[in-house]
Formats: C-alpha cells, structure tokens, sequence
C-alpha cells in the first residue's frame, strides 16, 4: 500500500526540476483560471440573467403602454380577440416564451395556449402588481413550466390598477442562453492555459540550461560537496564576481588574510574587504596568474588565479594562493626524501661491491684479509653509531649526520665529525624539524662545495655543542669559500651558484633562502667566513628557548 502511494507521489512529485516547474506552473495557473473562471462565469450569468429580466421589464412596460390594452381590460371583454392577437405578434417578434395579458382578477386575455384563455394566472406572485402597482421580475412555476417572467401592473387614466402583462422566458431557456455566452471566455481561458504551459515548458528548459542540465538534489549536493571540499583544501581559495563582490572563500583563506573564521564576508565587495591591501589588485575580473609568487601585505605567497568562463562570457575570478614557505618546505621533504632514497641506493650498492669482494677473498681463501675487510668495516661504522648514540639521543638529528655521512662516502669527500661535539640538552618542544632542514641544507653545500674544488682533498668538518644557553653548529668545507661581497647574497631566494638543470623552472637557491627563514623563525644567527679547510665556514647559533 505504502509503495503504491509512494508512486502516486513521485508521478504527481517529479524528480526533474522541468517537471517540478510544469507542476507548479499547472496547479498555480490551474487554481488561478479555475477560480477566476468560476468567478467570471458567475458574474457573467448574473449579467445575462439580469438582461433577459430587464428585456423582459421593458417589454412589459412597452405592451401596458399601449391604448388598446388598457380599452379592453377597461371594458372587461375581448370577445374579437384583439389582445390575444397583439400578445402573440410581441412574443414572435421578442423571442419571449410568453406574453400573457390579464385583468385585475388574474384572468387571463392572451396565451400561447388560447384554450388557458379566460383561465386564471397561474404561480401566485402577480399580487404586488396588482394590490401596490409595482413592476417587478418574478420566478415561478406556470403552466408552461418554472419560468423567469415580468410582471408589469396596467394603469386607467385615475391611476387604478386594471390588471398586469406578464412577458416570461422558460428557466431551461434562460440556463441555456446564459451558458453560451459563458462558454465564449471559457474557450479564451483555455487557448490561455495551453499557451501559459508552453511557456511554462520553455521555462523550464531554459533555466535546467542555466544550471547545466543539473536537478535540484544534484545541485545540493554538489553543494554540500563543495563546502566539504574547500573546508579540506589548505591552499586559500577566493571566488570574486564579475561586479567585485565576494562569492565564495573558504577558512584557509580567512586565515591567510587574518579573518575570523567565523566573520561573515561573502556578497561583500573586495574594495570593503580589502581596502587598504595589495590583495585586492590579485581579484580583478580577467585576471590570470599561473604559479606566481606575489608579496602582499608582507606574505610572500604562491598565486593562481583563473576567470570563471561560461561560454563566451566572463563571469568572475578564482584565486587560489598558500604560503610560499608551505610551498619551499614541501620542497625541502621532497627533496631530503630523494636524498634518503638516492643513500639508501648508494649503501645497497656500497655493501653489495664489499660483499663481493668478501666472497671473492673467501673463494681464494684468503681468510686473514676477509676478517681484516669485515673489523675494518664493522669498527668505521660501529664506532660512528656508538658516537652519534652518546653524542646526540635524538634519532631524526642523528638520522640526518648518518645520512649526510653516507652521502659523503659515495662522493668521495672525508667527512669529519669533530669528537668533541655533543647536542644532547635540546629542549622538548623544540622544532627539529627546522633544524633538521638547516642542518641538511647546510651539509649539503658543504658536500657540493668541496666536491667542486680539485685542487686539494675533498673535506668537510661538523662541530656541534650544547653547552650554555644556545645551541652551536659550525660546518666547514674544503671547497672554493664564498668572497666576502657575496656573503650577504647567498641567502637571497633565488640566488645560486650552480648551474640550472634546464627544467622550466629552476629551483636552485632556495636551500640557503630556507635555512634563512627557519634560523630567523627560531631566533637564531647564522654567519659567513673562511674556515680552516680553506673554504666557507657557516656557524650557526639557535637560543635554546626561542
């Protein structure tokens, strides 16, 4: 029962926004022609109705006027008939059913029927004309039927009453008369309610074309989707109409510009928003930026901005835009993870060369050299790890000097760790991630910088200290060194010694820039000189509590 009800529903409660609009459209056009005809219809029967009583009044007052009716029901005889002949000649000529002359008895001189003649009036309500002289519209039942009649009181020059005519129209004849001048506008009604629905058709095929072909729980659902999406989305988002006014921006957003998450801007116009910021120069209509990094406001950002298009027409902007250090230390995991990869190949492959050199020796029974080759391995290593165990008891920075180690190893480049060093007194809470990239990035030019310089033997030191309130690192090589006028360029975004690689975008000069921000983000000092290897000595000092 239930089902069936449930598809009753969905046949009257399309799914389809076109049909929802026919619907609609119907039952309110519907409702409004039924009442209006029914008014209408109502009105124009009581009009009609109301002409046939008058035309009837009129010709009554017409045959009551004439001399001859007042002589003979004067003289109480029309024996030649005269009456009935004049009564007869009225009723052909006006289409009345009947005209009907009678004295002030009720007694009748003319009739369709002449045999009802010298017969009493039948239906009772000719008295008013008779005893008060009134003229008046009157139903009743004759002997012809239910009837709409006249009845018109004939006068004597004194004034006396000396009987009525009564000219009446058949009830059924006068429901028949009225209904066809009804069904004139109903006819117009309906050619009405055919075109209305044609419109009502194109309509709805135009605004299904507005919302791309997409029904209503489509479009609330995309919705729903889209606000979900953009509250997931880190990168800020900004959609700007043609008319400048804010359509969309999502909470990343809102924190970027420094809004409230909960401050309501949407419909207002981005000269209010952003009167007094570089931003808003970023939200004109037909902007296009793809991947530019913009400062505004003091915030070096990552922006793309792309028209909203329909068509031929332009309809408003999408910015989207996230911080460029977001953008860098991406870079930054990025690339330490190729690096982890790329040592992890190079000791899979330095193990297995020295694995097969330990088979070869083992094959030519060489024993003493295979022991002598697996102590001198297992101390070199062993002693590395036991050294970083008691100088460092923190995993990811010693993780980071292992690495750098390997990646030495395979560059051929000696890399010596000070024996001295010791950073075990880092605060908890402290950003090791940031330190972990300086550290990185700097061991990584040091390694560039002493591979590149032929003229002595590759080298590079590191010595790190805990000791008083700060935490030191100094990082030496034995490469070129940096001329004093550049020492201040180096960490400039952008800046870089090296070669580009011939990609579409070069992204060298970003290490240093980087180490830059995280030494300035944890209030820290880095400088620049000539270290005793010969070339660039980076010292490094970070509070211990920033």
């Amino acid at each position: 029962m239930i089902r069936h009800i449930n598809k009753i529903f969905a046949f009257f409660y399309p799914s389809t926004l076109q049909g929802q609009i026919l619907i609609l459209v119907f039952l309110v056009v519907f409702g409004t022609l039924f009442v209006s005809g029914a008014i209408f219809a109502t009105f124009i029967g009581n009009i009609s109705k109301s002409q046939i009583s008058k035309r009837a009044l009129d010709i009554g007052h017409t045959v009551s006027m004439i001399p001859l009716v007042r002589q003979i029901l004067q003289a109480g005889e029309d024996p030649q008939g005269h009456l009935q002949q004049l009564a007869e000649k009225v009723r052909q000529e006006t289409g009345a059913r009947f005209v009907v002359i009678a004295d002030h008895q009720s007694r009748r001189f003319s009739h369709p029927d002449p045999e009802k003649i010298g017969k009493h009036f039948v239906g009772g309500d000719e008295l008013p004309a008779l005893t008060l002289g009134k003229a008046y519209v009157s139903e009743a039942i004759g002997t012809l039927g239910p009837s709409l009649r006249s009845i018109v009181p004939v006068f004597d020059d004194a004034g006396e009453t000396l009987g009525f005519v009564s000219v009446g129209y058949l009830q059924w004849k006068v429901t028949q008369t009225v209904e066809g001048y009804q069904r004139e506008p109903l006819s117009l009604i309906l050619m009405f309610f055919v075109i209305v629905l044609l419109g009502a058709m194109w309509f709805a095929q135009y605004v299904k074309k507005q919302t791309l072909g997409l029904e209503p729980r489509e479009i609330s659902t995309l919705y729903l989707e889209r606000q979900a999406i953009l509250g997931s989305i880190r990168s800020g988002i900004i959609a700007v109409g043609n008319k400048g006014n804010i359509r969309l921006i999502n909470h990343a957003a809102l924190e970027y510009c420094g809004f409230d998450n909960d401050q309501e801007l949407i419909g207002k116009h981005i000269d209010d928003v952003f009167a007094h910021s570089d931003f808003k120069i970023l939200l004109q209509p037909n902007s296009k930026e793809y991947f530019s990094e913009v400062n505004v406001d003091g915030q070096e950002l990552l922006f793309t901005t792309v028209p909203i298009a329909y068509g031929n027409t332009v309809n408003g902007v999408v910015a989207s835009f996230h911080r460029i250090e977001d953008f860098h230390r991406l870079q930054e995991e990025l690339r330490q993870t190729k690096q982890f990869s790329e040592m992890l190949r190079v000791q899979a492959h330095e193990y297995s060369n020295k694995l097969h050199t330990l088979s070869g020796l083992m094959q030519m029974e060489a024993y003493s050299e295979a022991l002598e080759l697996v102590a001198q391995e297992s101390s070199g290593l062993q002693s590395l790890i036991q050294f970083l165990n008691q100088a460092i008891p923190h995993p990811r920075l010693a993780a980071i000097i292992m690495g750098k180690y390997n990646r030495a190893l395979e560059l051929k480049v000696n890399f010596l760790l000070n024996p001295d060093s010791t950073m075990k007194e880092i605060p908890e809470g402290y950003d090791q991630d940031k330190l972990v990239t300086i550290l990185g990035n700097l061991l990584d030019n040091a390694l560039e910088a002493a591979v590149r310089l032929h003229q002595r033997a590759p080298r590079i030191q590191l010595f790190m200290t805990d000791l008083g309130h700060d935490l030191i690192f100094e990082i030496e090589d034995s490469g070129p060194g940096i001329a004093l006028e550049l020492q201040d360029k180096i960490f400039s975004k952008g800046y870089s010694s090296k070669k580009s690689n011939g990609l579409q975008k070069d992204f060298h000069g970003v290490g240093l820039y980087l180490v830059k921000q995280y030494v300035a983000e944890l209030n820290g000092q880095i400088t620049v000189s000539t270290g005793e290897l010969g070339g660039a000595l980076f010292t490094l000092s970070l509070p211990k509590y920033p």
